[in-house]
């Protein structure tokens, strides 16, 4: 059956998160594209110009050529399905693929013949064929590779880079046949300055995908690994790396929290499957385990240096800067800064927090965390923790640091961030 030529194709984006929406924008400046999610609030903040995750700005979004809507029913008529959901882990570790199932439950309400249904959600090799597939053909009534075709092109969105955006990154392709695999690189190739590669097959590009967050994940433990022992040295990791960055194969890898919804959670995909095929995944949890300790690690060395320091005190007055999962985004999405906030506050020390990125509203109804609104007014502190490296923290000076902080108190940098900074002889500087 052939297949409809994108520039002659209805488009239809299913999730308009901080993958799906500028996916949904770019496709848009080629082709006729419809923009679903599940969420009104989500959908009516988007027709309003307004992208809380940050990645869109106002006027690129105001100015896009394409329908949005919170109504499955836009979805009929589509040749071309793209969905990108999110893909969690439950309480368990395990994955949870209920997002994507939910996505081709509605698809298959109103695919055609002669559709493409195309999976950019990260998931372990098989998800493709052997679970949308038939999830499809149940609600359906149609024939995976034969009424309707497969694909897979893995979402490379990384929140909050400027540098590696939609439009210039190189799009793995892959899909159920050789004439949907041209079809897709005509599609994602129309996009991209960065072009397309053609994976062997779905499930070589769904391999790829899922060992990409699991690799930086196994080298993140590995830095936090060796940051544990040269703490007990008293060297500070971040002049260690400055040094050996010298050397050019060495991979810049820093320590720091594993969160988010990519790097702490795909390699639990892949593990999944390795236990499903009798293969014990040593590295990969053992990567896991250390990344997931570290926020507990951190708030007991944080611990110890307060008992050290104030050692009269039951408790210390903890101001710390940054709860998003990583720098200058606003996305609190499993954030281990909220665990190790809570561990210190178990630990009896009394934790405020300010965030220069965060939504207020969302840190209180989802974590209970009510942020600083502003630092000039903030108290000063036994003790300030540089958790995210947000560009305003970075630029703080040495007077507004020093402004926070009583005599004798502690600045504890886990990110390297004022390394450099020419502090007073009274305020103390300690990195973890």
């Amino acid at each position: 059956m052939p297949l409809t030529p994108p520039e002659k194709a209805k488009i239809a984006l299913l999730g308009l998160g901080y993958v799906g929406l500028p996916l949904a924008l770019a496709l848009s400046r080629h082709f006729s594209v419809i923009g679903y999610d599940s969420s009104k609030t989500r959908v009516a903040e988007l027709k309003d110009g307004f992208d809380r995750t940050g990645e869109i700005k106002p006027s690129d979004l105001k100015a896009a050529v394409m329908d949005l809507s919170d109504d499955p029913g836009v979805l009929e008529g589509a040749d071309y399905f793209i969905i990108t959901v999110p893909t969690p882990v439950d309480a368990d570790n395990k994955p949870d693929l209920e997002h994507v199932l939910a996505a081709c439950r509605a698809i298959g309400e109103v695919i055609k013949k002669g559709a493409v249904v195309v999976l950019e959600s990260t998931v372990y090799p098989g998800v493709t064929e052997d679970v949308c597939g038939p999830e499809l053909e149940a609600v359906s009534g149609l024939r995976s590779g034969k009424d309707f075709f497969l694909g897979y092109s893995p979402e490379r969105i990384n929140p909050g880079d400027r540098k590696h955006t939609i439009d210039k990154i190189t799009k793995v392709i892959a899909g159920q046949n050789p004439e949907v695999t041209e079809t897709l690189s005509s599609l994602y190739g129309a996009i991209t300055s960065g072009g397309v590669f053609p994976a062997k097959d779905i499930k070589t590009a769904e391999a790829a995908k899922v060992i990409e967050n699991a690799q930086r994940d196994i080298n993140i433990a590995f830095i936090n690994e060796v940051a544990m022992i040269f703490s007990r040295l008293g060297l500070s990791t971040h002049d260690v790396l400055a040094a050996a960055r010298s050397k050019w194969n060495f991979l810049g890898f820093e320590p720091g929290l594993v969160g988010g919804h990519c790097i702490g959670v795909d390699p639990f995909y892949l593990a999944h499957l390795a236990n499903e095929l009798g293969h014990d995944p040593e590295i990969i949890l053992a990567g896991r385990r250390i990344n997931d300790g570290m926020a507990e690690y951190t708030a007991g060395r944080i611990n110890d240096c307060l008992q050290e320091a104030f050692p009269a005190s039951e408790g210390c007055r903890v101001l710390v800067l940054g709860l998003t999962f990583k720098e200058n985004v606003p996305d609190l999405r499993n954030t281990k800064v909220f665990d190790m906030v809570n561990a210190l506050k178990d630990r009896g020390h009394e934790v405020d927090v300010h965030d220069a990125m965060a939504d207020a509203e969302e840190a209180e109804r989802f974590l209970g965390i009510k942020l600083l609104e502003h630092l000039e007014k903030a108290r000063t502190y036994d003790c300030v923790v540089g958790a995210v490296p947000h560009a305003v923290y970075i630029a703080f000076s040495a007077n507004t640091l020093t402004s926070l902080i009583k005599p004798g108190g502690l600045i504890i940098d886990l990110k390297g961030m004022w390394r450099h900074a020419n502090l007073s002889a009274d305020v103390r500087r300690l990195e973890i």
